[in-house]
């Protein structure tokens, strides 16, 4: 029987159920695929329009209150291109398919699925909501817990979440989860692969590209200088003067009687509104500093943020000590992150060039072989276009450890 030689669409195909199959973080993710550029081709710098849900506010009794509708649109930008070059001969393309991939495309997709998911647990830098201690490795699913509980102070909705840790913190929670109460299935789940699968509200995942923060330097006895201010900055004072590295971009704060609010009933929750620096901070020769910050201090509104703005000299408490180095797990649910994926331009005059799309998944990758001629050979590479978005960070928590 004759060898059947393998198509460039056959090889695209399974470069796109392997790089999807690949994916950790990013499965859990909002993932939006836009065919606008399925003819011409989407280059870095194309932008995808994302419409976010709406917010209003109750009013009582029988007289209508009219509030108008904001069309919140935020851009996705596909701002990052990665592929991955390779070489294989023509005899190799009468491999079939399973013997091809595991030799070319599995290891190419997967070192593209393991950029794309380092590249969107980066945005946990501008993740404010925060649990467990920075350097300490958790050891009980109670912190689970915690982070269930800070998603649905900020309404976040109950479906569609997931978690994802780190190997050592998923061990120290396996670990403390074994004599709990679980589904059989579970426990045995847990002691054969060392793996949550679903508990506490999420889906569990594991990944090694949980990323590392270190607590900026700070120093001194901070507090907020200057009353009711609002906005996206904060003027502080009392820091140990002339200190690189006061705070880094992702450490997070607290402001005493700055309180959290409810975004759909904007009651306070009681808790301490968590605020994240948003770039690297020094102080000046007399202590002073000025932060970037998320989420804006807002007091009023359909977008208000905390009960009410800081009183001059309230005291400032950071998360963590001097120097700390703590990963950045994350409890998230789906809509927190959004993953926008696009097809790039196909060229002409090549020896074989295919695309593979699953609008579904939001998923899009192109395989191309051409010639080189400089090197007087054969080049095949797979690439993808994509860009990440933070589009609700509040629905999404660090796990810390």
């Amino acid at each position: 029987m004759a060898n059947t030689l393998l198509t460039s669409d056959m090889i695209a195909k399974e470069a796109l159920m392997q790089f999807k199959n690949s994916l950790g973080f990013t499965k859990g993710a909002n993932r939006q695929y836009n065919d606008k550029f399925a003819v011409s081709g989407a280059k870095i710098g194309n932008k995808i329009d994302i419409r976010k849900p709406q917010r209003f506010q109750e009013t009582d009794g029988a007289t209508v209150s009219k509030q108008d509708v904001v069309n919140e649109v935020v851009s996705l930008t596909l701002d990052s291109r990665k592929h991955v070059a390779f070489q294989f001969s023509s005899q190799e393309l009468t491999l079939d398919i399973d013997r091809f991939s595991e030799t070319y495309v599995a290891p190419a997709a997967h070192a593209l699925a393991n950029k794309v998911d380092i590249d969107g647990l980066a945005k946990a830098a501008v993740v404010a909501n925060a649990v467990g201690t920075p350097g300490t490795t958790p050891s009980s699913l109670s912190i689970a817990g915690q982070a269930r509980a800070k998603l649905n102070q900020y309404a976040a909705p109950s479906n569609g979440r997931s978690i994802i840790l780190g190997s050592d913190e998923m061990t120290g929670l396996v670990d403390g989860a074994q004599a709990l109460f679980n589904p059989t299935k579970e426990i045995a789940r847990q002691y054969e692969d060392g793996f949550i699968g679903r508990a506490r509200g999420f889906d569990w995942r594991e990944s090694e590209n949980i990323k590392l923060h270190t607590v900026g330097a700070q120093g001194g006895t901070p507090v907020v200088n200057g009353a009711s201010q609002t906005g996206s900055s904060l003027n502080t004072d009392g820091w140990t003067a002339s200190v690189t590295g006061l705070l880094k971009e992702g450490d997070v704060f607290t402001i005493a009687d700055v309180y959290a609010v409810n975004p759909v009933s904007f009651q306070s929750t009681g808790k301490l509104q968590q605020f994240v620096v948003t770039s690297d901070v020094n102080s000046d020769g007399s202590g002073e500093a000025s932060l970037g910050i998320y989420p804006a201090i807002i007091t009023s509104g359909a977008t208000q943020t905390v009960s009410a703005a800081p009183v001059d000299n309230a005291a400032i408490t950071v998360l963590g000590s001097s120097g700390a180095i703590t990963t950045l797990g994350l409890a998230y649910h789906k809509d927190a992150f959004i993953f926008g994926c696009a097809d790039l331009e196909m060229p002409k005059n090549v020896d074989m060039a295919a695309r593979a799309v699953d609008k579904e998944s939001g998923l899009s990758i192109r395989f191309v072989r051409y010639y080189d001629g400089d090197e007087d050979q054969l080049i095949s590479r797979l690439d993808v276009l994509y860009g990440w978005l933070a589009a609700r960070p509040e629905w999404a928590c660090r796990v810390q450890g």
